[in-house]
């Protein structure tokens, strides 16, 4: 009997369990969590924070799920170390479990702003649902906020100010949001969103410290400009800063994450990774690359799973992801790797619409698109099957794109 352990229930670890009871059902599937709730969904916390859902619907697995599949979950449980050798996973509670195949899963903790008084009471982080509910709790209180971090989870802290009737400043640092993925006519358009929702963009800003009241609690942040901004909220969103520390001394090649080979295996014999927290070979991409969307981090636990139970690695992670956002009166959607290549097509067809795709060596590598999402399946078809585009670019911006509009290329090149 094979002792699988894996460290982390996001949905990469439970989507690995999951798959590992299938592929070996014989085996012995431990889960270790330092969260004190089994898995939810994090697509999801960002309406409850809004106040739009309560709580039931984001629960994804209670704990009856694991035991009906005699998967072993220990929740609030921090893993101290692992010994690779000895083939051990030491947690704070002094208990030693040990592994055949080891899956790590633990995802990243929200980065926090290196100013003074970021720690203050009414500065959060989104990440999990207990982030969810304190900043629901905060925002119903609050009349004006801030926020930090102009990219993809940043926003969602506008939509909470949005929902919440908070009267928002988005500080960002540069002269518009997303500004590695998007041109300024793309970007316009998100920011208009966000006014329309009560938060206006401050460009070339950001935070140099926070002000306090005597109880310790957030009254203002002050930007590099000396610019000061009234707040009783603050939300704070600059990246992830990944949960390793646990990891010293076990050998894992690291790259701002765990590196794994399009296998997700490490460098490490019978030590694995998976979601957030590695540092991919993308077949696609043909180099090392990183992906934090939902889609992506669930694929890599299936996978990683299928060969740790297989004799041999079996399976390659190949996997086109996508972001949508869906605060505004417009959806967005971006997918793959829209902030790389070395050439860019793009178009606004209207206010609120909007294309942009990202190409590198001649291959779609990523996109954007705002208003009319309706080009995705295509886009990302012609991705995965990596054709090469040629001469043609602009026909991916045509209102309505066909795989065999671009057929004659490829026939020409073979």
């Amino acid at each position: 009997m094979t002792d699988y352990v894996i460290i982390g229930d996001g949905i990469s670890g439970s989507s690995a369990a999951e798959t590992l009871r299938e592929e070996d059902p014989e085996s012995s599937i431990t889960v270790i969590t330092d969260e004190g709730e089994s898995l939810y969904n994090r697509i999801l916390i960002k309406e409850h924070a809004k106040g739009k859902l309560p709580e039931a619907p984001i629960s994804i697995h209670d704990e009856e799920w694991y035991e009906e599949r005699d998967i072993d979950l220990s929740l609030n449980t921090h893993v101290t170390t692992v010994d690779p050798d000895e083939k051990v996973v030491h947690t704070h509670e002094g208990e030693d479990v040990t592994y055949d195949k080891l899956l790590i899963a633990t995802g990243g903790t929200p980065t926090q702003l290196p100013v003074d008084d970021s720690d203050a009471e009414g500065v959060h982080h989104f990440w999990t649902f207990q982030d969810a509910r304190r900043i629901r709790e905060s925002a119903e209180a609050a009349e004006n906020g801030v926020i930090v971090g102009a990219g993809l989870l940043g926003i969602d802290f506008a939509a909470v100010c949005g929902a919440q009737g908070v009267e928002g400043k988005y500080l960002m640092r540069g002269d518009r949001w997303w500004r590695y993925a998007l041109s300024a006519d793309g970007a316009e358009i998100m920011h208009e969103g966000m006014r329309e929702k009560g938060v206006e963009p401050v460009f070339d800003s950001g935070v140099d410290h926070f002000e306090t009241d005597a109880d310790g609690e957030v009254t203002a942040a002050v930007d590099p400009n000396g610019e000061r901004y009234e707040c009783d909220f603050a939300g704070v969103a600059i990246g992830l800063t990944f949960n390793t520390e646990f990891l010293r001394g076990v050998g894992l090649e690291m790259n701002n994450g765990i590196v794994v080979d399009e296998f997700m295996q490490t460098n490490v014999d019978d030590i694995y990774a998976a979601g957030d927290i590695t540092r991919f070979y993308d077949v696609l991409l043909d180099e090392e690359a990183q992906n934090g969307s939902w889609g992506s981090a669930k694929e890599q636990g299936r996978v990683a799973a299928v060969n740790m139970a297989a004799d041999d690695e079996s399976e390659v992670f190949e996997w086109v992801s996508s972001y949508s956002i869906t605060h505004f009166d417009f959806p967005f959607l971006s997918f793959g790797h829209p902030t790389l290549g070395d050439e860019h097509v793009e178009r606004r067809y209207s206010d609120t619409e909007w294309r942009r795709i990202a190409i590198k060596d001649g291959k779609i590598v990523g996109g954007v698109l705002i208003g009319d999402l309706s080009p995705q399946r295509t886009l990302k078809q012609l991705m995965r099957e990596q054709c090469d585009i040629g001469e043609q670019a602009e026909i991916l911006l045509e209102p309505s794109v066909e795989i065999d509009d671009l057929a004659p290329a490829q026939s020409q090149e073979q």
